[in-house]
């Protein structure tokens, strides 16, 4: 077997016994390794086709994880898988309440990213910005921190069919593709965040309104 053959095999493996321990084929959530994981924390390789026609099987199935679990990014590495595709979705903070939401949480409709990068762009000014929010990681269970990104960024990336993505994102759509890209070179949230601030997710709900601080400063 060749390198390909083996990890395809590996990757069928893993989604057959999702399939199996839930109601058959399609509808497996894959286990989400956790930090501590050598897979998270090396550079994953460039998709360059190794999957072949299993990989809309795996993109299912990170989707389906994602949701379950819940969250708005998977990275392959979160799956176990060293390569570098990650999905994005998130429907966005409610917009009937009259309350600007500071974090900038609009729609991100779901996507698949191959071999994505990204490109911090300036603010209406000129000047560099990054807007500090508590972030969490389906990989870090429990817990958040306060991490400064970049308020807006240009995503270049290949789409499931291999067409080119290249968009500019703002808010917290940028947050999102950031801290999945990170993922593919081996970082977690937590090397980027002011870890004075790291709180379980229920104390950042009990006392939200004193640590949840998200401002938007010079990059």
């Amino acid at each position: 077997m060749s390198p390909e053959e083996h990890l395809r095999a590996a990757v069928v493996d893993l989604l057959d016994r999702a399939d199996d321990a839930a109601d058959g084929p399609g509808t497996g959530v894959l286990p989400i390794v956790q930090a501590g994981a050598p897979v998270l924390r090396a550079p994953a390789a460039p998709y360059t086709g190794q999957l072949g026609d299993v990989l809309p099987r795996l993109l299912e199935a990170m989707r389906r994880t994602m949701h379950a679990a819940p969250g708005v990014g998977l990275a392959a590495p979160q799956v176990g898988l060293g390569l570098a595709i990650a999905v994005v979705e998130d429907v966005g903070a409610a917009t009937d309440t009259g309350v600007e939401d500071p974090r900038e949480r609009t729609p991100l409709p779901f996507r698949v990213l191959l071999d994505p990068a990204y490109e911090p762009l300036p603010g209406p000014d000129g000047a560099p910005e990054r807007a500090a929010f508590h972030e969490g990681c389906l990989s870090v269970s429990g817990w958040q921190a306060v991490v400064a990104r970049h308020r807006r960024v240009r995503l270049t990336a290949r789409d499931e069919t291999g067409a080119p993505v290249d968009e500019v994102l703002t808010g917290w759509p940028a947050r999102i593709v950031q801290h999945e890209t990170d993922h593919l070179a081996g970082e977690l949230y937590l090397d980027h965040a002011r870890l004075r601030t790291l709180t379980s997710n229920e104390n950042l709900v009990r006392y939200g309104a004193v640590v949840d601080r998200g401002v938007v400063e010079p990059g």
